[in-house]
């Protein structure tokens, strides 16, 4: 098995053109020509923030709050339906949330976030292994869990991805 990160400005441009022939990938997948396996990770959604940043000095944050605050945007041709996870258009309550610097790569969001020009939506497990100095992890009290799947082009499937989303399936998915 060989291990290739994938950007997420393209997140399923490698499958189709055979690069990789499964990855793992944050949902809904809404796919026509990509098949999805197992749910291999799940956890509640985490805001990351400047240090510095005012939502680091309350007391308790909420969905809501990404109304009064920019996140980034790495825009097309990242399918809209998939970025409203961690980038939605609007708070729960109807709120416009505005949409600010470009980025390509996590990187580039973390910088953003740091430099106190964003704050963004991030997976649970962004808080175990992007510890930048500068950034905090809020926990927003009604962030909803963001799930991680394992998907395939439908038309390449073979034993071998069979197997092992068989053997992710049996082993279950990892909760935060």
């Amino acid at each position: 098995m060989h291990i290739r990160e994938m950007n997420f400005t393209d997140p399923f441009g490698p499958l189709r053109d055979g690069t990789v022939e499964i990855a793992s990938a944050w949902l809904p997948v809404r796919e026509p020509d990509l098949t999805g396996g197992p749910v291999i990770d799940a956890e509640p959604l985490l805001l990351m923030v400047a240090i510095d940043h005012p939502l680091a000095l309350r007391g308790k944050v909420g969905m809501e709050d990404l109304a009064d605050w920019v996140l980034p945007y790495c825009g097309p041709p990242t399918p809209e339906y998939w970025l409203q996870t961690l980038v939605p258009t609007h708070a729960p309550g109807g709120q416009p949330i505005r949409r600010g610097p470009k980025v390509t790569t996590f990187q580039e969001v973390a910088a953003a976030v740091a430099a106190g020009d964003a704050v963004s939506l991030v997976h649970g497990d962004a808080a175990r292994y992007y510890r930048w100095p500068g950034l905090r992890y809020l926990h927003p009290h009604d962030a909803p869990t963001g799930k991680w799947a394992l998907i395939w082009p439908t038309a390449q499937e073979t034993d071998s991805i069979r197997a092992l989303a068989r053997a992710a399936r049996d082993t279950g998915a990892r909760t935060g």
